[in-house]
């Protein structure tokens, strides 16, 4: 499985399961933010990061 994170130039956001839950928390970091339509907007130097989940 995928997870997300957005990282700025002095933050980093946690872990998601899901770019969607990623996308709607980035504005807790200044990464970006969800406009009127849904549609995400990073701010200049944000940096999404995906890693694999181990599955245990």
């Amino acid at each position: 499985m995928t997870q997300y994170r957005f990282i700025t130039p002095n933050r980093r956001g946690k872990w998601y399961d899901s770019l969607n839950d990623a996308q709607a928390r980035a504005n807790v970091i200044g990464a970006g933010f969800l406009d009127s339509a849904g549609t995400f907007v990073p701010y200049r130097g944000t940096i999404l990061e995906m890693r694999e989940k181990e599955r245990v």
